[in-house]
Order: C-alpha cells, then structure tokens, then sequence
C-alpha cells in the first residue's frame, strides 16, 4: 500500500495496543514503524527488474521483522519504556511492523512475507495499492485520537475497526467477480487460461480480469454496477521471448509475475511488461531488455524502465462511466464494441 496508509496503520496499531499509555509519542512510534518495512526502496539493485523483484522481500518477511522487534523491544525497554512491559512493548513493535506486509498482500504486488523462502510474492489482489476508502477511516480516527487523547486508543480501534471491514468488503467483491467469471470464460479456446483479477484503481467496484494462454490474452473489466452479468472480451497479442537463449532476469520476472508477461517491440527494442499492474495502455513496470544490432539481432541490454504512459483525458470520465456500469466501454477504455463476449 502507499506510505500514508502504512503511516496511518502503524500509528493506529500502536495506539490501540498502548491502551491507557497511548500518548501522540507512541503514535507517532507506530507510524514510524509502520513506514520502516518500506525503506527497502532505497537499496539499489544491478538493474530496475530487480530493484522491483526484491521490493517488499526481506524487510516484508515475518522472519525478519519478528527477530526485529524483540531486539527493538529489548532497547526500547531499556532505554526509555522501562515502566511499560515487556509483552506490550514486543506486541505494539512486532505488530506495527507485521501488519505492514500483510496489509501489502491484499494488492496486486503482493509481498515475500516467507523470505528466503523461494515462492512467489504473495497477493490477494483485493484491493489497489492506493484505496482512499481504506485510508480515510484510520486518517479521521487518528486525527481524533490527536485531539481526544483520554479515548485516543478507543479511536485508534475504531479507525482500525472500520479499515478491517472495508478489507472485508474487498474479498467479498473479488469473490463476486470470480463467480460472475465462471459464466463467461470464453468459449473459442478450449486451452485453460491462467486467470488474474485484481481491481483498478482507487476502488473495489470496477474490476480488470486477464485471461492468458500461450500467444494471446484476453482482457475484460466487470463492474459490481453493471446491469449486464456479461464480460466482454478484447484479445491483445501476449509476444514471445525472440532470442535463442533465455535470459536469467527474464526467468526471474517471468517468476515474480507468474507468467504475465507480455513482449513487444518498439522500433528497434524489445519492451517485456508486466500484465499484472495497470490496465488500458497504462502498465507501470515496463522495461526495455534487448535491442536490434546493426545485423538486425536481438542483443541483450542491461534493462531500462520505460516512462509510463501520460494519462489521456477521455479515459478519466470513460474510466468513471465504466465503473458506474457503462459496458459498451471495453477494457482499453474505449468505446468501440468488444471483439468477443463470453456468452
């Protein structure tokens, strides 16, 4: 999630846990805490792949913060909460610090909360990264808790409280898109498709679905506004790996993302994307991993993250007509009609 959901987060667990001792120094502890786990975007890796491969990986791992926060609970103890004890101290760190990656793994980027343990990153995809519906209930009770200090922890858990059940809601509005996605998978392909849900941006009402199979992939949205129960379908070439000799970076983003990949070709490089994040035109990870030599050969190059694309202005009120239930509007954001249904 983004650093104000984390701070905010972090600073309500603190305040909670306190109890009677919750005072603005251990909310602002909390929120501290709650942001630390992200500092890791500060370690430059060999290349822009991995910086986003190994984001949310061993500063997300329980078996990380966990040993963290009995030593930062021993000093704490030591240094400046000698009155406070110690099980409160270890719950209020250990917590502020663990309820950071599990809150990262309801979005599509998911998080490495096993490392090292090798599998992929976590992620329920329920809910984008930024989700002010989530946030706003914790920014409101922590600001009260500020300036009604003597119920400063009933606050804190009344924003946490209300959060929760929004996270709640987000599963249950995935799993309203899975089963109206049991009625419409394609019927022109016999081939099972690797299927990923996640939901677009700022909301858990308007939903984006792929469908990959091994050249293409199918691309749908489906709002819980819509009057229709049908998913339209745009297929959208997936590309392949050109060279002879996979690459070893490859192999890992191939692994990060579970499959959805998508390779193409602008001018004389070779763009690999992930399917994963965005929607439209509009992917944030793409990165340019070989070019043409002058023998017209594909030639591995150290990769470069491309700009994201600038944000047209008729997909802003396309994008708020689809959510409201507009289904002539297909998964580009655009609205000629689809070039398949699923019925």
């Amino acid at each position: 999630m983004d650093s104000l959901s984390q701070i905010v987060l972090g600073a309500s667990v603190a305040g909670l846990i306190a109890g009677k001792r919750c005072t603005p120094k251990v909310l602002v502890a909390g929120a501290v805490l709650g942001t630390l786990p992200d500092l890791d975007v500060f370690i430059e890796y060999d290349d822009p792949i991995m910086n986003m491969i190994k984001h949310r990986g061993f500063s997300h791992s329980v078996f990380v913060l966990l040993p963290l926060s009995f030593f930062l609970s021993v000093l704490s103890k030591r240094a400046f909460a000698s009155t406070w004890p110690f099980w409160q101290l270890f719950l209020l760190i250990s917590m502020a610090l663990v309820t950071h990656p599990i809150l990262d793994t309801f979005t599509s980027y998911g998080t490495q909360f096993f490392w090292p343990i090798k599998m992929q990153p976590l992620a329920i995809s329920s809910i984008f990264i930024i989700d002010p519906l989530y946030t706003l209930p914790l920014l409101v009770f922590l600001i009260a808790a500020l300036i009604w200090r003597n119920k400063a922890a009933r606050l804190c858990g009344m924003g946490l409280g209300l959060s929760s059940l929004y996270l709640l809601w987000s599963l249950f509005s995935l799993e309203q898109i899975k089963d109206r996605l049991e009625d419409n998978m394609p019927k022109r392909s016999s081939k099972e498709h690797h299927i990923y849900i996640a939901p677009t941006p700022f909301n858990t009402f308007l939903w984006r679905i792929v469908l990959l199979n091994e050249h293409e992939y199918l691309e749908g949205l489906a709002s819980l506004l819509d009057d229709d129960p049908r998913i339209d379908w745009t297929s959208l070439e997936r590309g392949k790996w050109p060279l002879l000799t996979q690459s070893k970076i490859i192999e890992d983003f191939d692994y990060f993302t579970g499959g959805f990949l998508r390779f193409t070709q602008e001018k004389d490089e070779l763009i690999a994307t992930d399917l994963r994040l965005g929607m439209a035109i509009y992917h944030p990870f793409r990165f340019v991993v070989a070019k043409k030599d002058a023998k017209e050969e594909w030639v591995l190059v150290l990769p470069e993250r491309r700009k994201e694309n600038a944000i047209l202005p008729k997909h802003l009120p396309a994008f708020w007509l689809r959510l409201l239930g507009t289904q002539s509007i297909d998964a580009r954001l655009n609205h000629p009609a689809p070039l398949m249904t699923g019925r």
